[in-house]
């Protein structure tokens, strides 16, 4: 009585799809892997960037305090 056989999660699995349509699911699902990825590199720290994140992000401020100064 307290388990779900597998065509119970067919059948609302199916429902699912018939409630929100395959592209917006696939929608969720690319948006929950983007959040996902978002969140490692925010986990990762500074530290831990690629030498060319580091490289440009230092190019950049380079930049910013030549214009600054002119």
């Amino acid at each position: 009585m307290g388990s779900f056989s597998i065509w119970h999660w067919v059948i609302v699995l199916v429902v699912v799809i018939l409630v929100f349509g395959t592209k917006k699911l696939g929608n969720v699902g690319a948006d929950l892997g983007k959040a996902v990825k978002g969140f490692k590199d925010g986990v990762k720290g500074e530290e831990d960037k690629p030498a060319t994140q580091q490289t440009a992000q230092s190019t950049i401020d380079v930049d910013a305090k030549e214009k600054s100064k002119q």
